[in-house]
């Protein structure tokens, strides 16, 4: 069958620009006020990157190159998922080389403390907020593999699905002291899940707080 030229046109216009989506896990961009920066990988909790995107900005106004992922696509992934989406993160056209930070939220937190902290050739800083922490008691001598700083935000008051206990932050920070790896626990009294700007239990002086110390945390990994 001969193909018309404007259909061949078409076909190899679709062919083309398939070959130039990237492969891996969906992202958005928030590039820093000043143009390019360090790339902080934040990976979003269950209610998905839309959810997040107020969250995202803020961290992209401290100066950072943000790469906002989905944590529900990166769910059972592993290793591969957070790799995928360092790699992806890099070649953002705002990207500063090298290592990178990672934020999780809550389902997100859980994915970037269980693989991201043990990824120290391409982590800086490992900061969570909220994480899901049920893969500890899984999980056996977890706490002494840590080889990414942590920085863990904790609601004192959050019992949202049982998945985010602050007796298990707790277990968790006991497990690394133990251990003498770098981690550090700070908790929130009167706070519940999703205490972010935007988040269903938003609480403004546990949020400043955390972004605060988020942002220090940020600026000692990358000597800013």
């Amino acid at each position: 069958m001969v193909i018309p030229s404007f259909r061949r046109s078409l076909i190899a216009l679709l062919l083309a620009a398939a070959a130039f989506v990237p492969s891996g896990l969906a992202q958005q961009e928030f590039p820093p006020p000043q143009g390019n920066g360090h790339v902080v990988v934040l990976v979003s909790g269950t209610a998905g990157p839309k959810h997040d995107k107020e969250f995202a900005q803020a961290i992209a106004a401290l100066g950072y190159d943000v790469a906002l992922f989905d944590g529900n696509k990166m769910e059972g992934k592993g290793f591969s998922g957070i790799r995928s989406a360092i790699e992806q993160a890099k070649q953002m056209p705002h990207a500063v080389p090298g290592k990178v930070a990672l934020i999780g939220l809550s389902l997100g937190g859980g994915i970037v403390l269980a693989y991201g902290s043990l990824m120290a050739n391409e982590v800086a800083v490992d900061i969570v907020w909220y994480p899901a922490t049920g893969f500890f008691s899984r999980f056996p001598g977890f706490a002494r593999r840590i080889r990414v700083p942590v920085l863990m935000f904790a609601g004192e008051s959050d019992t949202y699905r049982d998945c985010c206990l602050i007796s298990t932050a707790r277990a968790i920070a006991a497990a690394a002291g133990a251990a003498k790896v770098p981690f550090e626990l700070i908790t929130y009294p009167h706070t519940g899940h999703d205490f972010i700007v935007g988040g269903s239990n938003y609480n403004p002086q546990s949020y400043k707080d955390a972004l605060d110390r988020t942002a220090a945390r940020l600026k000692a990994a990358f000597g800013d």
